[in-house]
């Protein structure tokens, strides 16, 4: 089997090595059929094959794409323009691609859709996906119930439905939280690969991030520390099922 390329936007090391440890398991992949590079560390070569991996998986971090080019680090500028650099490239050789939570901006703002901080940010906890009728036969979500309970935390969002995009799921705050353009690519705004324990960490690691106040971090940990996302999570295992290619 192609590996699955993983890509991290993830400066702190102690996040980044969770969220791929968090991917793996979930995606059920050992570490010999994934290739990880975190962007904080590494270029991307401009003549990346993608024909050589069986899909790109985009994890989350903490920057937005909505905000203003003055207010981003450096690391957080050049993360971005990797990955947005990417894009027209998988999505026209139709590389299979799943963006979570950072990724569905990603995509969206190459895709032309407006993304900003003004209507759908989300408070860092559980929420429930309902599954939209077009999702019907969509492979990632075979198997699922027409509801699934996800973690998520985010500024920024999607205002609007990239032009050609498919909406899969929607929640009742921030309406887009999962859809697909084409056949091959997808993007969640929640985290499939998080459980309670992913978010813990990350909430020690965010608390100073603008997510929260610092004082919330303990309550925001009790309040996702027993949330059930083994249903969000097999949307990783039926992409990297569905997609896998030798």
């Amino acid at each position: 089997m192609k590996p699955f390329l993983i890509l991290q936007l993830r400066p702190e090391t102690e996040a980044a090595d969770e969220e791929y440890h968090a991917i793996l398991r979930r995606a059920e992949l050992h570490d010999t059929q994934a290739e990880r590079v975190r962007l904080d560390q590494v270029s991307l070569p401009d003549d990346l094959d993608l024909s050589a991996y069986s899909g790109v998986i985009v994890g989350g971090g903490p920057g937005c794409v909505s905000d203003p080019p003055e207010i981003k680090t450096p690391t957080e500028a050049r993360i971005e323009d990797q990955v947005l650099r990417l894009m027209p490239r998988l999505v026209e050789s139709d590389t299979p691609f799943l963006g979570c939570c950072y990724g569905i901006g990603i995509l969206g703002r190459h895709l032309g859709a407006p993304v900003s901080k003004q209507f759908h940010g989300e408070a860092i906890g559980p929420i429930t996906c309902t599954r939209r009728p077009e999702s019907a036969d969509d492979p990632l979500l075979a198997g699922l119930p027409e509801q699934i309970t996800a973690l998520v935390g985010h500024k920024e969002a999607l205002d609007a439905l990239p032009q050609g995009a498919t909406h899969l799921l929607e929640g009742a705050r921030c309406p887009i939280q999962m859809l697909r353009y084409g056949d091959r690519v997808y993007a969640t705004q929640f985290h499939p690969e998080a459980d309670g324990d992913s978010f813990a960490l990350r909430i020690r690691v965010y608390r100073d991030k603008g997510y929260f106040h610092p004082d919330e971090a303990e309550g925001l940990i009790a309040r996702c520390a027993d949330v059930q996302t083994d249903l969000s999570g097999r949307i990783l295992v039926n992409f990297t099922r569905h997609f896998a290619r030798d």
